[in-house]
């Protein structure tokens, strides 16, 4: 028999920003490297409860051929004898969305669908949890859809979780070409296996996600007049860094991981200069 992961999730996707996700938490060890699946333009997939990891590969090559939400779960299902044990969701390229919960999931456990979610939990405190999911995504249209799963999760707990506790929680949100240098789409694949309040670290660990690869509108950015040159250059200086402004701003960034927020020595990203200033106090 699979593992049994006992947990909440909740599949979604933002269709303006063309993207989708998955966020889970699990009284389960790397809970999310077993229920967490997505691809853009294709869809977003969660299995759980004596999850069937082939569910996540199987599920988005059916969506990836045009299949909605209900057809795959459905196929998903049905080919499988041990369904009665299953929880599944999925939300399609289209923001469709449904939900499974065998038979035989030990309680409370159960799902809620609507357009662009997917909601499901077992071994869950009550249903409260998957409501918390519910109306936490569906309170917080137009934020980007990272940030309002990780507010699902932290509602979700708040509203009871699972029964057993917390050790483990997942964010994974895709989107063509939005990831790492544009050459990549994960957006956001970020873990915490083993932790006693995974959600907080979760959302720890997203803030220097963001930090190093969020992207500030250019508009926000500062231009780099002569006295603010001055002060980038000193600043430099004392991390060791000489030459031409633009080369050694260049370098530095890149020793802390802030390459993609660097463009030249015209403008500067302020995220960029609070971490210089940070650093060279």
């Amino acid at each position: 028999m699979a593992p049994r992961v006992a947990t909440y999730s909740i599949a979604a996707c933002d269709l303006d920003a063309r993207q989708w996700g998955v966020a889970v938490q699990s009284k389960f060890l790397a809970a999310a490297s077993v229920v967490s699946f997505a691809e853009p333009e294709a869809g977003a997939v969660a299995t759980q409860a004596y999850a069937n990891p082939r569910y996540g590969p199987g599920g988005l090559a059916l969506l990836r051929e045009g299949a909605s939400a209900e057809e795959a779960v459905r196929r998903l299902t049905e080919a499988d004898d041990g369904r009665d044990h299953r929880q599944l969701g999925i939300v399609d390229r289209e923001g469709r969305s449904a939900t499974f919960t065998g038979r035989e999931c030990l309680d409370w456990a159960g799902g809620r669908t609507g357009p662009a979610y997917a909601a499901q939990g077992n071994i869950l405190v009550s249903g409260a949890t998957v409501d918390a999911l519910v109306e936490t995504f569906g309170g917080s249209a137009g934020r980007p859809l990272a940030e309002r799963l990780l507010d699902c999760l932290a509602a979700a707990q708040e509203a009871g979780g699972d029964r057993r506790g917390q050790q483990a929680a997942g964010l994974l949100v895709v989107q063509r070409d939005g990831g790492y240098a544009g050459l990549s789409d994960v957006v956001v694949d970020l873990r915490v296996d083993d932790h006693p309040t995974p959600i907080d670290e979760l959302r720890r660990i997203y803030g220097i996600h963001q930090l190093l690869f969020g992207q500030t509108p250019k508009d926000d950015w500062l231009k780099i007049d002569d006295a603010l040159g001055r002060e980038v250059r000193e600043r430099l200086a004392v991390l060791g860094y000489e030459g031409e402004l633009s080369d050694r701003l260049f370098r530095w960034a890149a020793t802390e991981n802030l390459e993609e927020r660097v463009e030249g020595s015209e403008f500067i990203d302020p995220v960029v200069l609070d971490e210089l200033r940070r650093l060279s106090a």
